[in-house]
């Protein structure tokens, strides 16, 4: 089966979703493909909130400032100025949306405080502000007849003009650019083309290459496996921000708790009850994320312990479940009522700040394919990204990738070129499913151990091998057997975690998330490590 649209929109989170309804207000017809359903997002999860200069006692220069310092040294300024100063426009635009940001008793913003800021300039609902993003976004898409949203599709592979010139598919070697994708519908297992004029790639970040991480079980790189598949120039992937707090449990699972309840208060302690960031920081517990996850795994290793503690006791038991309804009620179901108990707390992994280069409008180099989100490497994160930066950057990029994407339609707007349908002949289903859950499994680890918050080359060169055995696998695994979605999101895992320990190997230095046993200095000029196929 084959579909066409004027654009396609991989991901459902803040930024495909806010993107979709833009291009869609100016007139285009719009497929927004998730793999899941169409609220399964990073921007869920996301609990801190979206910052962003909306109060008198805060300034531009300031929130510039902290990016900055946050990024340590790799941020292109320009970019951070562009997008900070664009921000509380399109917060606007998402209070008109209907999001109903916390206010204080006189009606004020509440503003929260993380990790980075020098002031408090967090919006947020709660402690679930992605969510509440999300469903208003959903909303409006659900109204709007220009919208089709196409739940449980995964996007296989990307088409380009070049790619059907090398198969012998087009008469005549015609400029580059992107045409489409094919798309696995999960529950016909059948595989779908779709024709486009343009593609928004919003697909999001990849912890879920990590053995412990606190994103959900969607998060497996796709977006950016395709994108280098593509041919794409891909930036930056050492720098996986591991989230200092998480939730410890035996089982392994990684709840997220949000650095705003430090901004309110609460305090590292170690297991001994020392509190032990001001060994470390000047900003003690709101110390930039690289240097609170760094610490806090030195504690542990210094201890042997399993975890530390994040003491919230001190903040008042009426704020701390009025603020922070959602952790104080999972918390609850683990037997931790954190009004008076400490909360045991490890690092995982948590966000990309590197990704798909894009200029500041959201463009690749390909012309047609356009990034946004998690998955796309702007120039504003940097080494590090500044806490509650990535839902500001989504808003903000959505809106000028619209604006770069209907301009393009505008002046460019070719037919359609027949896409040659996905052929799997007499492939059959695999009967050793057991072969790929393996292997998924020794990623994670392999990632875990050799390529988290402190590395090493030799670290780093152990896991080039294991992957490198992996990826001989899942290999002759793709061409030999059916695709469905288990084997597609093992085969990006794989090449992800590639390209993170090739990244990781190129940087000769410890700068921001990516700290190196054998290159403790930074260099004096910053530079992005860069992997293209």
């Amino acid at each position: 089966m084959s579909q066409e649209f004027d654009i396609l929109v991989v991901g459902s989170g803040i930024a495909g979703l806010s993107f979709a309804l833009k291009v869609a207000q100016g007139g285009a017809n719009v497929a927004i493909l998730t793999k899941k359903n169409q609220a399964e997002s990073n921007t869920n999860y996301a609990q801190g909130g979206i910052a962003a200069v909306t109060s008198a006692s805060d300034d531009l220069e300031m929130h510039v400032s902290d990016t900055l310092q946050a990024g340590d040294g790799l941020c292109d300024e320009n970019v951070v100025r562009e997008i900070i100063h664009d921000g509380p426009a399109w917060i606007q635009e998402l209070v008109d949306l209907g999001v109903d940001f916390t206010r204080l008793g006189d009606g004020r913003q509440s503003l929260g405080r993380e990790g980075g800021h020098s002031k408090r300039r967090i919006l947020h609902v709660k402690d679930m502000t992605g969510k509440a993003i999300e469903e208003a976004l959903l909303a409006a898409i659900a109204d709007h007849p220009r919208i089709t949203v196409y739940e449980h599709f995964f996007a296989i592979d990307f088409l380009t003009v070049k790619k059907l010139w090398k198969r012998g598919l087009l008469p005549g070697e015609e400029a580059d650019r992107i045409i489409g994708l094919y798309a696995l519908n999960v529950h016909t297992d059948e595989v779908e083309t779709f024709s486009a004029h343009a593609v928004m790639l919003a697909s999001g970040g990849v912890g879920q290459v990590y053995q412990y991480t606190t994103n959900p079980s969607i998060a497996t790189g796709d977006g950016i496996a395709m994108a280098y598949r593509c041919g794409l120039e891909i930036h930056n992937l050492e720098f996986v921000q591991f989230h200092p707090t998480a939730l410890y449990s035996q089982t392994g699972e990684r709840f997220l708790i949000t650095e705003a309840l430090r901004g309110e208060g609460a305090i590292l302690r170690n297991l001994s009850g020392e509190a032990f960031m001001e060994k470390y920081d000047d900003r003690n517990d709101l110390a930039p994320r690289d240097i609170v996850a760094r610490a806090i795994d030195q504690e542990m290793k210094k201890s042997g312990a399993r975890h530390v503690w994040l003491d919230a006791t001190d903040i008042a038991a009426s704020e701390l479940r009025d603020r922070f309804p959602n952790i104080y009620s999972v918390c609850l179901r683990n037997g931790i009522d954190i009004t008076k108990d400490p909360i045991p707390v490890v690092p995982a992994a948590h966000y990309l700040c590197g990704g798909v280069a894009s200029d500041i409008s959201a463009r690749t180099a390909l012309p047609g394919f356009y990034v946004c989100g998690e998955v796309a490497c702007t120039g504003l994160h940097g080494a590090n990204r500044l806490a509650s930066n990535s839902l500001l950057e989504a808003v903000v990029m959505a809106h000028r990738g619209a604006l770069s994407v209907l301009e393009y339609l505008r002046k460019r707007c070719p037919s359609h070129i027949s896409l040659p349908l996905w052929v799997e002949n007499d492939l059959q289903d695999s009967d050793e499913r057991v072969i790929l859950l393996h292997n998924q499994d020794e990623l994670k680890r392999t990632l875990w151990d050799y390529v988290g918050i402190v590395r090493s080359t030799n670290r780093l060169k152990r896991a080039r091998t294991r992957i490198r055995n992996l990826q001989s696998e899942i290999q002759e695994y793709y061409w030999n057997f059916k695709v469905d979605a288990t084997l597609l999101e093992l085969r990006n895992m794989i090449l992800v975690a590639s390209l993170i320990v090739e990244c990781a190997l190129q940087r000769k230095e410890s700068r921001g998330l990516h700290y190196t046993l054998d290159y403790s200095k930074q260099l004096s000029a910053a530079t992005d490590s860069c992997v293209r196929k």
